[in-house]
């Protein structure tokens, strides 16, 4: 009799934290999107940064998923959900930094949040330069229940860290 994907997912906890993870990943990264090209709420470099993990996230639990439900051994899918803790919790360390600059607790890059260039000289160049729109990483472009997407995203960060260790930990059951 053939199996089941609900039955192979019961056995198979570690699968299920990997796509747990690929799916709130990926969530997270098209809300950014959805941000940027539906709002248009451009992101500022910090915001850019704070989207790399989840460029090593997604397909990384992607394979994660695949290598636990084909039951591939044990270390590899060790290593793999090890990678994924680490790059969420740069995601949360990086975005509590972006959290503490919006909220002017630490001075942030000069390239986004430093002061304001006196653009009053004349010439050709600097004509062009008044016309280019620098987002500020110091000022939050959107709030919810006090809290701006950096800090959703350090909330989001840390939750997939949560479920990296819960897949790391994860026992298989014996067929």
């Amino acid at each position: 009799m053939r199996e089941t994907w609900s039955n192979r997912l019961r056995r198979e906890p570690a699968a299920v934290a990997a796509l747990m993870i690929f799916a709130l990943s990926a969530a997270t990264l098209a809300g950014a999107w959805y941000f940027q090209s539906v709002l248009k709420r451009p992101p500022c470099p910090l915001c850019l940064e704070e989207r790399i993990p989840y460029y090593i996230v997604i397909p990384l639990s992607a394979l994660l998923a695949v290598a636990a439900l084909s039951r591939a051994p044990r270390k590899p899918v060790a290593v793999g959900f090890l990678a994924v803790l680490a790059a969420a919790l740069c995601g949360a360390v990086l975005s509590a930094y972006h959290t503490g600059v919006e909220w002017h607790w630490w001075a942030g890059p000069t390239d986004c949040s430093g002061p304001v260039t006196d653009f009053t000289a004349k010439g050709p160049l600097i004509n062009q330069l008044q016309l280019i729109y620098v987002v500020r990483c110091d000022v939050a472009a959107w709030r919810f229940l006090g809290l701006s997407l950096a800090g959703y995203n350090v909330l989001i960060s840390l939750a997939l860290a949560a479920l990296a260790l819960i897949g790391l930990f994860a026992r298989r059951e014996t067929v």
